[in-house]
């Protein structure tokens, strides 16, 4: 009894050591961005009193501008600046957005409901589509369909998000009119008003478009490490007690495949934000990566910070939930932890 005792305090303690540290990283990570987000603010030729006026900026006066710059705090020096968001953010509160005449936490509330069904299915179908592919091109090493599987990948990792988001509005949009050109939803439209199906019809296109950059990286990813297995020693063996290529690869290559392809599915988290900015600018659609443009080019500082801080966040949850599902997948990894 005394044994067990010890040991369930012993695991505790272990669990509340690794959380502490986990919170540290993820604290210390957070304060990078913020501070790599501000500096880059600072260095941008943008000035923010004419960003924040915009066309009207020929028509305010100097006396003016010094109001605007007071109300705002752009006439403060960068460290001050800094410090006044800092002290808020600790006490709960993002900011005000002058773009958006809104706090922040709500505008990023607003868009991010928007952004997570583009990101979401984006995510979801490249991790499918992406590691199925994978597991297929490397069963079928040297075949006709792992070279069009590979050539695939190779051609859409290399092309730009912008650049294939152009093209499909112009084939399926533009040429076929399957597809609407922009928006979350029809123009002339109150959001409630809008049903699922129009929601849903406008989100095909951007997701497609979104999934297409996530299949290619795990795609390769995964043949990679198929092609690892199906060379070995185990692989070998199999083979040589009569196994096909698919019943070696469905029976012990793909979980040798899936951990790797696991890290790389939640990882891409990042790099899908990244490029829904640029597929929220191509489509026009209204979500957490368009109001990332209006930050970053009318010096929204406030915003910005709080969308950088926001995915920071997200990324390092989806890190942690892939960490979580490696016990799960295979326990020796778990036993190992503890």
């Amino acid at each position: 009894m005394a044994l067990d005792v010890r040991l369930i305090n012993f695991i505790t303690q272990e669990l509340a050591q690794g959380i502490a540290k986990r919170l540290a990283r993820l604290t210390l990570v957070l304060l990078c961005v913020a501070l790599v987000s501000f500096g880059l603010m600072m260095a941008s030729p943008i000035d923010p009193i004419d960003a924040y006026l915009g066309p009207q900026m020929a028509q305010v006066s100097p006396e003016q501008r010094e109001l605007i710059a007071q109300r705002w705090g752009f006439d403060a020096p960068p460290v001050v600046q800094f410090s006044h968001w800092l002290r808020q953010l600790l006490s709960g509160d993002l900011g005000w957005s002058h773009v958006y005449n809104q706090p922040v936490s709500e505008v990023i509330g607003q868009r991010f409901q928007r952004s997570i069904a583009l990101l979401g299915g984006a995510w979801l179908l490249s991790a499918l589509l992406g590691f199925s592919l994978g597991v297929v091109a490397g069963a079928k090493e040297g075949s006709t369909l792992d070279k069009i599987i590979s050539t695939y990948a190779y051609i859409t990792a290399s092309t730009p998000a912008f650049w294939l988001a152009i093209l499909a509005v112009l084939l399926f949009s533009v040429f076929l009119g399957w597809t609407p050109t922009c928006c979350a939803g029809p123009t002339g439209i109150l959001s409630q008003q809008v049903s699922l199906a129009q929601r849903l019809h406008h989100l095909v296109l951007p997701i497609a478009t979104l999934a297409l950059l996530g299949i290619a990286n795990i795609t390769l990813h995964t043949r990679h490490r198929m092609l690892e297995f199906m060379r070995s020693e185990v692989a070998t063996h199999a083979f040589a007690q009569g196994a096909s290529r698919l019943d070696v690869a469905w029976r012990h290559g793909i979980r040798h495949a899936c951990l790797p392809a696991m890290t790389l599915a939640f990882a891409s988290l990042g790099e899908l934000f990244g490029g829904s900015i640029l597929i929220e600018q191509v489509f026009a659609y209204p979500g957490l990566g368009q109001a990332t443009v209006a930050a970053g080019l009318r010096s929204d500082i406030p915003l910005l910070l709080g969308i950088a801080l926001f995915t920071a966040l997200f990324v390092s949850i989806g890190n942690l939930m892939a960490d979580s599902l490696y016990g799960v997948i295979d326990p020796r990894i778990k036993l190992g932890d503890l």
